[in-house]
């Protein structure tokens, strides 16, 4: 049995907090003790069978203000991280952020491992300084993809590739509704979850939603009513398409689509994996993602789903009328997804994971 503590700056429904969320649930079934650092906010890391210290941290949208809150949120971490200089503890931190808890680790002559998630942090100077302080600081790194990994390769570190799989909860409530076997009738349905960023494609998919009027569009962001509000100009999205503010269920959105979008600009954002490609999937939902970066070892194009440049929205638009109108070409998507999700087990994740630790 080991205690591993846990660190991630900013508890929320994004991607990198679920992976957590399953690995501190698999690591507590393995009888490891795990101790959470992470902030007060609500998201996946939420209500957790794990001890738990809560640091303060707000999100701000100035970004020398931004700056100045991580900064100071390190401090804290820093400084809770050596209460556990007399354990035998393993120093586990979730993205290249939470910098003060490497750095303390390292002081106190603990075990420091990095789980990377990201490669595109603005600007190149602060991820030049991020990834400095964990070569001088990480005993092992974890990547989320081999893209990442051949990219964003953190040196003098050991470094090993351990794809994201979702829950065994997850997958189980996927399987029963596949049981089902039952037939969307409803309109042709267009799935996009995503953060609130102009990057991640949010403006291309309105204007698909408008060049393909007789198909529903939904877009469920990590964000509230009023941040949405804030963003779009109301008045001026199609009819058919829906937005949703964040979601701690986004279950019953796979249950009803048809098809899910991955529409990130990899000149300002690179998708390292894409938790909701693998979702989709999940469910037998064909997908269209980028083709760079860690989607490209999800998805294979023409066999479960299409990787396209996101410029390209005619191609984007025409595939997405094909497979409406092409129920044979979509089931065998379908057929295809389900089965390239196996290769992403949380069995084989927790295995290889509790062996990085």
């Amino acid at each position: 049995m080991k205690k591993i503590v846990c660190i991630h700056l900013y508890n929320d429904f994004s991607g990198s907090p679920l992976v957590l969320s399953t690995a501190i649930k698999g690591l507590i079934k393995k009888g490891n003790k795990v101790t959470l650092v992470t902030s007060d906010s609500e998201g996946f890391l939420s209500n957790l069978p794990a001890e738990k210290i809560t640091i303060p941290y707000q999100f701000q949208s100035n970004k020398l203000l931004r700056l100045l809150a991580l900064f100071y949120n390190q401090w804290l971490v820093f400084c809770c991280i050596l209460k556990f200089r007399k354990e035998e503890v393993v120093i586990y931190v979730n993205t290249l952020l939470p910098f003060g808890a490497a750095l303390a680790g390292r002081l106190i002559g603990k075990k420091v491992v990095y789980h990377v998630h990201e490669t595109s942090i603005r600007p190149l100077l602060f991820k030049w300084f991020l990834k400095f302080i964990a070569s001088i600081t990480a005993n092992q790194a974890i990547y989320v993809s081999k893209y990442l990994m051949d990219t964003e390769r953190i040196q003098w570190t050991k470094g090993k590739v351990i794809y994201n799989a979702l829950s065994t909860e997850f997958v189980a409530k996927a399987n029963r509704f596949i049981a089902q076997d039952l037939k969307k009738t409803h309109p042709f349905t267009v799935l996009m979850l995503c953060s609130l960023k102009k990057y991640k494609g949010i403006d291309q998919f309105v204007e698909i939603a408008k060049r393909l009027p007789n198909y529903r569009f939904e877009l469920v962001l990590n964000a509230t009513g009023e941040e949405i509000n804030q963003y779009f100009n109301l008045p001026d999205l199609p009819p058919n398409l829906v937005l949703f503010p964040r979601q701690n269920d986004v279950h019953w959105f796979y249950e009803r689509a048809h098809l899910v979008l991955n529409l990130s600009d990899p000149n300002y954002w690179v998708e390292t994996f894409g938790m909701t490609l693998l979702e989709a999937m999940t469910y037998g939902i064909p997908v269209i993602a980028p083709a760079v970066g860690g989607p490209t070892e999800i998805v294979q194009h023409g066999f479960n789903g299409f990787s396209f440049n996101l410029n390209h929205l005619t191609k984007i638009t025409d595939t997405i009328q094909n497979l409406a109108q092409n129920k044979m070409a979509h089931q065998r998507l379908s057929l295809n997804a389900i089965n390239c999700t196996h290769t992403f087990k949380e069995s084989h994740f927790l295995n290889a994971f509790n062996q990085a630790m």
